[in-house]
């Protein structure tokens, strides 16, 4: 049986939410679809998997944006709201690298393109960002490749 895609992974995930009555889940997966409804409505044609990762990576960030926000308000009540909707969302990404796996994958970029200095960190960037695009955090990523070249 072929994969399913991403988008219809996120509408059963919405109908069993809704038949479970969990009410955050049904919220943030009908913004979710709302969102991908918008894309694939502006572009005149469905969204692929690539493009529903850039969308969830999207409301990822918003979310992680609002929870500074509220930590600075001391909103703790907002705070925990946003990162229950955070966890719903990472669910839908593909298994995130982890630190040691990004830090090798920036070593193969600096070889790659011959980086020498920290001016270089734009060619080491698009070369690397593709290959991890939906599998790790993109601030994650260029912090390591600051320090990585630092070390050049």
């Amino acid at each position: 049986m072929a994969d399913v895609a991403l988008r219809d992974k996120i509408q059963e995930s919405l109908w069993a939410a809704t038949r479970g009555q969990e009410k955050a889940y049904v919220a943030i997966l009908r913004l979710l679809l709302a969102d991908i409804r918008n894309v694939e409505i502006a572009e005149h044609k469905p969204a692929d998997d690539a493009k529903v990762v850039g969308i969830i990576n999207k409301q990822i960030r918003r979310h992680r944006e609002s929870i500074e926000a509220f930590k600075q308000g001391n909103r703790s009540d907002l705070v925990s709201q946003e990162e229950a909707e955070l966890r719903i969302l990472m669910e839908f990404l593909p298994k995130q690298m982890s630190h040691d796996e990004i830090v090798s994958a920036a070593h193969q970029a600096i070889e790659i393109v011959g980086a020498k200095s920290p001016s270089d960190k734009g060619k080491v960037m698009s070369q690397l960002m593709p290959q991890l695009k939906g599998k790790a955090d993109g601030r994650e990523v260029s912090d390591i490749v600051s320090q990585l070249l630092a070390t050049i």
